[in-house]
């Protein structure tokens, strides 16, 4: 068995600037929705082997606790980008041996990255 997609919830409207930061910042591809679920907004991204979808929620509420994990092998160079993107980068040191931070997307949706 293997997770065949993450769904994060986003606000109605916010899909450009999710796309900027996904897309832009993070260097991840859009992905083309099925025709049969493009009026329902959000995108669909890939980022190698990973896919996350973004669908908009009309009672949303960003996800502050839960957050997917995105293994890398070079985490310092994605901490730097989202650092001159403006974005914060909380490094989390709580896990022996793991080099992990997390960020947050422009919806407030947390995010983990760890070598």
């Amino acid at each position: 068995m293997r997770i065949d997609h993450v769904q994060l919830a986003i606000p109605s409207g916010s899909e450009a600037s999710c796309r900027a930061f996904y897309c832009g910042v993070l260097g991840w591809s859009e992905i083309a929705k099925p025709a049969s679920l493009q009026a329902r907004g959000g995108l669909w991204l890939a980022a190698g082997d990973a896919q996350v979808h973004l669908g908009v929620d009309p009672d949303f509420r960003s996800a502050r606790k839960a957050h997917p994990a995105f293994a890398t092998d070079d985490l310092d160079a994605i901490a730097a980008v989202l650092e001159a993107a403006g974005c914060a980068v909380d490094w989390d040191d709580a896990i022996a041996g793991r080099r992990r931070f997390y960020t947050s997307d422009p919806v407030g949706n947390r995010l983990e990255f760890i070598a």
